[in-house]
């Protein structure tokens, strides 16, 4: 059997706190592994500013660093090659004393910040002449490029370009924008309109014909090829469209102006399908706006009128207490396929978004079926 000598560290003062331990999952273990046989190494960055909890990430997640208090003492010992106890024994010198381990858990990724540092560097049609910096008004200026969105938010490099590309921001010459909703309609009502017109299948559309068309229109070129990879998939000079996805923005577009005047659901579907024309219709659907509307019943006209108002979960706030206080205030009961889509953007998954359900809501079984009423009382 092995014999050791222990020794205390010669430098405490230095030693003490110096160290953590770190419990990772499987899927964490795999990649150190991986990363040991790599010249680079595993790809796991901290991240996270004075005033905010620390986070992990890997190439694709984000993962919460949470404190759990051990009920034993773990002692952090490393040999001393410098040093042999009497005989042949190794000697091995206890470093710290740790009471706690940190545990990692999947997150969503915290891009929220994204809103306010972008707020004022809105790119709107008649921006096509400005490069990323908006020099013509210093004041308006972007502060925040592609590479310091990457060093300085929690979240993983494929988890921000997701976000960059749900938030609708732009990368020009090196720097964030994000485009204005409007605009947004106008360049896929045109990329639409310019594939029937083009006859260019929407499975495999010429950029460069597609971007030469909007050039009438005064888009941007870089604009419309970045417009095109939101909405698809952009290869070998051809762009397959993702319809859903596509049609889905327009109908948004459409929504937005009723926010405070709903606007009657067949009215709705109608000029939506007016927008997307013949050949793209049959994809319209409410499903696809599921989580950015309320629906409001008039039972007074007859037959009874459904109207929606505009109401987008990505303008709820992220943390789980708010959401459901903002939620509740708005209306005071809900039927689970309502509610649903509003949790979507802040949960991991399925089970995550059942337990928030179980903590901050009661469950109400009438006639109509289930319902989904607030745990606590809300005032307005």
């Amino acid at each position: 059997m092995a014999e050791f000598s222990l020794q205390f560290s010669s430098t405490p003062l230095a030693d003490t706190s110096a160290f953590r331990l770190l419990e990772l999952p499987p899927e964490l273990c795999k990649i150190v592994e991986e990363g040991l046989n790599s010249p680079a190494g595993p790809s796991l960055v901290i991240k996270g500013n004075p005033d905010e909890d620390a986070v992990l990430c890997t190439a694709d997640k984000t993962y919460t660093i949470r404190s759990v208090v051990l009920s034993n003492s773990v002692l952090v010992a490393t040999p001393d090659s410098s040093t042999k106890s009497q005989g042949d024994a190794d000697a091995v010198v206890i470093r710290d004393q740790l009471k706690e381990i940190l545990e990692l858990a999947p997150s969503l990724p915290r891009l929220r910040r994204l809103d306010a540092l972008l707020k004022d560097a809105e790119y709107n049609e008649g921006h096509e002449d400005e490069d990323g910096r908006m020099s013509e008004d210093e004041d308006s200026a972007p502060v925040l490029t592609y590479a310091e969105a990457r060093e300085t938010l929690q979240a993983s490099d494929i988890e921000l370009d997701r976000g960059l590309r749900d938030r609708r921001v732009l990368i020009l010459g090196g720097y964030l924008r994000r485009l204005a909703p409007s605009y947004l309609t106008t360049i896929l009502e045109l990329l639409l309109t310019n594939l029937v017109s083009l006859s260019l299948s929407h499975e495999a559309a010429s950029v460069a014909e597609l971007c030469s068309a909007l050039d009438g229109h005064d888009v941007s070129r870089d604009v419309c090829r970045q417009v095109m990879a939101w909405f698809g998939e952009v290869a070998d000079g051809k762009w397959k469209v993702n319809v859903a996805a596509a049609v889905k923005e327009v109908g948004l577009g459409i929504l937005r102006a009723y926010k405070d005047d709903p606007i009657a659901q067949s009215e709705l579907l109608a000029k939506w399908c007016s927008t997307v024309g013949d050949t793209f219709e049959s994809t319209v659907s409410l499903d696809l706006l599921a989580g950015n509307y309320l629906v409001q019943t008039d039972t007074l006209k007859d037959p009874p009128v459904t109207a929606l108002a505009y109401f987008p979960s990505s303008q709820l706030p992220v943390d789980p207490a708010a959401r459901f206080t903002d939620l509740f205030l708005t209306r005071p009961r809900w039927k689970a396929d309502e509610i649903v889509p509003f949790l979507a953007d802040i949960v991991v998954d399925s089970k995550e978004r059942d337990k928030l359900l179980l903590k901050y809501t009661r469950t109400i079984t009438n006639t109509e079926g289930i319902w989904y009423t607030a745990r606590a009382k809300y005032n307005g």
